[in-house]
């Protein structure tokens, strides 16, 4: 379950900066404050490479189902 939690973390956050919902990127700030301790800005890539996150982590959910 905790992967499920994640992965849907990863796609909100995702479909937010990959299609850039204007009225929604403000509320990223905390998200923005961790990425930036990793070298990333939030843009439409880091978007892209949430979505792709995502679908990993689902797939690992189902997968190993232990973890």
């Amino acid at each position: 379950m905790i992967t499920v939690g994640l992965a849907v973390a990863l796609a909100v956050v995702g479909v937010i900066l990959a299609w850039p919902i204007d009225p929604l990127v403000p509320l990223l700030a905390p998200v923005a404050d961790v990425a930036k301790g990793f070298g990333l800005a939030l843009s439409p890539e880091t978007g892209y490479l949430c979505l792709f996150g995502s679908s990993t982590l689902m797939v690992a959910g189902s997968l190993l189902p232990a973890i």
